[in-house]
């Protein structure tokens, strides 16, 4: 008899901690969905995480928390809200030093200059002198050079810095100067870079005098306080105020770096920048610097850049991020596509665009405009990988040329507008590099400058294979249902 209860009330106790934990989840989703609703994004990523939420119990709430919203930490998120003002302050004073700040620039480039300036204070800055690097060996032993050759300052900033090869003579370059007494910065990823920071060289250049900070940290105490997929995605050089670097590649040897990755060696490229831009591209470290440490660098130099009196490579710089007026370059990309009128050249590794750029591209390719979209065979995400296939049909029926690279992973990231200016950096065209990543695009005003970028992705053309409409229709059935699981949850990625 007593058993018999026994068993009743553990009975009882069961169905009442079953109603109490499905209570405790409808609670919890119902107050998920309404932050969700209330945040007013874009209908295609609210649509994807109520998805998730309701389909995943638990996890997907799990995942909203953790990567739903942008938190970059109470401390960096107050800094950044108090840097935006003096900042912007103080590169308008900046461009007015600069005779070159009032320059003239071309009709289809003006809409973005307008942009940029008005959001970002960047002024278009003209008497530039670039050069476009595409060999990597080239590129490191240039910037090895440069910081050898350097007599106050090396500042670098990086997503990925790998040691091996080439990559360690930059750091024995850093080595050297420090010790002579040359003011040497580094921001590194803490996720890109995890590899270094795990290497010998983060103590040895601390040992030199190196200053290197570990940017955006990641660990399971700090889950609670900061978004853990914030990254810091720029690739940014400046040497004694008077050289700079910047475009898509990291601090890597191709030969050393993701070898069992299956996707061939990493393609990229750099420019190598003199002039009046290059205090802008400094004020973009030392913006980061002071977030990531608190440490304001803003008025320790006197800007004298060299000017070039017989070149026009006219440049605006547009940094991006989650700060205020850090999604101007989704903005800027919309802007440029729609410029176009006779052909538009874009290359990415990464190809998960939100609906307006889809939609901009295939409105630019109905229009008339010859629309060439450059993406690698072979990239080292899956889930990227199908999610940008879930594209293809609708931009081919289009009248996109799409065109994938066999000879390695295509790493360059580059827009250009007819033959009149480009855009080139570190952006990706997905979701994740115009909303959330740090990222930096240089926008060049210059024909000269577009005919060389073009004549390299020409040569990306020569040794890809283009995706036809009926080949691709012809995929595998279970391939299409992959793709469009993926791009459901795009908006995520």
């Amino acid at each position: 008899m007593l058993s018999g209860l026994e068993s009743d009330l553990q009975l009882l106790f069961s169905r009442f901690l079953g109603w109490l934990l499905l209570l405790f989840h409808t609670v919890i989703v119902a107050g998920v969905s309404f932050r969700v609703v209330m945040k007013r994004r874009p209908i295609g990523v609210s649509l994807a995480w109520l998805t998730l939420i309701y389909t995943i119990p638990f996890a997907g709430v799990g995942f909203y928390i953790l990567f739903g919203e942008i938190r970059l930490g109470r401390r960096r998120a107050e800094r950044a809200q108090a840097m935006y003002r003096p900042y912007a302050i103080w590169i308008r004073q900046l461009a007015r030093l600069f005779p070159q700040h009032c320059c003239d620039v071309g009709a289809k480039a003006k809409p973005l200059h307008d942009l940029i300036q008005g959001r970002l204070a960047m002024p278009m800055l003209s008497g530039n002198r670039m050069a476009l690097l595409s060999k990597p060996d080239v590129i490191l032993r240039e910037i090895a050079q440069d910081i050898r050759n350097s007599t106050h300052s090396c500042y670098l900033e990086f997503y990925i810095w790998h040691p091996g090869g080439d990559a360690d003579a930059v750091c024995d370059a850093l080595t050297e100067v420090a010790q002579r007494g040359v003011d040497c910065r580094l921001l590194l990823d803490s996720v890109g870079s995890k590899a270094f920071f795990r290497s010998h060289w983060p103590n040895r250049l601390r040992k030199a005098g190196v200053k290197l900070v570990e940017v955006l940290p990641v660990g399971a105490w700090r889950i609670p306080f900061q978004r853990q997929d914030l990254r810091m995605h720029r690739k940014l050089v400046v040497i004694d105020d008077r050289v700079g670097y910047t475009g898509s590649m990291n601090m890597v040897d191709p030969r050393f770096f993701k070898q069992d990755a299956g996707v061939g060696q990493w393609v990229d490229i750099m420019i190598r920048v003199q002039g009046p831009i290059v205090p802008l591209m400094w004020s973009i470290f030392v913006w980061d610097w002071e977030m990531e440490t608190g440490e304001r660098l803003l008025d320790s130099l006197q800007h004298e850049p060299e000017v070039w009196q017989h070149t026009n490579y006219r440049a605006q710089l547009i940094p991006s991020g989650p700060f205020v007026g850090g999604d101007c370059i989704q903005q800027s990309l919309l802007l440029a596509i729609y410029q176009a009128r006779s052909h538009l050249v874009l290359t990415t590794p990464y190809f998960v665009p939100d609906d307006p750029l889809a939609a901009a591209l295939s409105s630019a390719a109905a229009r008339g405009v010859k629309v060439q979209l450059v993406l690698p065979a072979r990239n080292d995400s899956i889930m990227a990988n199908y999610a940008c296939n879930a594209f293809m049909e609708e931009l081919l029926a289009a009248g996109v040329e799409i065109y994938r690279y066999d000879a390695g992973l295509l790493h360059t990231k580059s827009v250009l507008v007819d033959d009149d200016f480009a855009l080139v950096g570190t952006v990706n065209l997905d979701r994740r590099s115009l909303w959330l990543n740090f990222e930096v695009t240089l926008l060049v005003d210059n024909p000269t400058f577009v005919v060389q970028v073009n004549q390299l992705v020409q040569g990306y053309i020569t040794e890809a294979s283009q995706m036809t409409l009926k080949h691709w229709q012809a995929r595998p059935w279970h391939k299409r249902v992959m793709e469009n699981i993926f791009y459901l949850f795009s908006p995520l990625l």
